[in-house]
């Protein structure tokens, strides 16, 4: 008759078995994800977008777990070679760097200071502030510049020539030619 100690022995190889079994399968899946997901071209962040993010249930602070070769790095410690995606807590060689410009992975980024400047100035060719009237409600004599928000009276209306001021429309003519 078997003893205690032996069944439990027993149960102790049994149950490191099943979980050997549980993990050859979970990586086999993973793999299979993985597959999957390259040759379709799907990243992680797709994946959570169509599901609505992440789960409610979700505890704070738990990694999630990223399948080898789908993180991709933006920055690389040029000394030690380690690197980082750009997301969650900096590591200690990039956390005090004020210009990360110089660890960005892919290098196209000399300096990031000039190429912000140069978009920022880049971004309207025209001129900011206060600008004078382009139309004109014949009701109620509001006027508006043309630009930002269309107010009520001109937001519905499908030709918006019959609110052009006269003086704004030859304005507008002489700056063509």
């Amino acid at each position: 008759m078997p003893t205690l100690e032996a069944i439990a022995t027993k149960i102790k190889r049994l149950q490191e078995q099943a979980d050997a079994i549980k993990a050859k399968q979970a990586s086999a899946t993973l793999d299979r994800i993985v597959e999957l997901m390259q040759e379709s071209g799907v990243t992680v962040a797709d994946i959570e977008a169509h599901i609505g993010g992440k789960k409610a249930g979700a505890r704070r602070g738990k990694a999630t777990p990223v399948p080898a070769g789908l993180s991709t790095a933006k920055y690389q410690d040029p000394k030690t070679g380690a690197t980082w995606s750009g997301r969650g807590r900096a590591p200690a060689w990039i956390a005090q760097v004020k210009n990360r410009a110089r660890f960005l992975v892919d290098g196209t980024a000399s300096d990031s200071s000039t190429s912000a400047s140069t978009k920022a100035k880049r971004r309207g060719n025209y001129i900011t502030g206060p600008q004078p009237a382009k139309y004109r409600d014949p009701k109620s004599g509001a006027t508006w510049s043309g630009r930002g928000p269309a107010p009520a009276w001109m937001g519905n209306a499908k030709n918006r020539t019959r609110f052009l001021i006269e003086d704004a429309q030859k304005v507008g003519d002489s700056k063509d030619s």
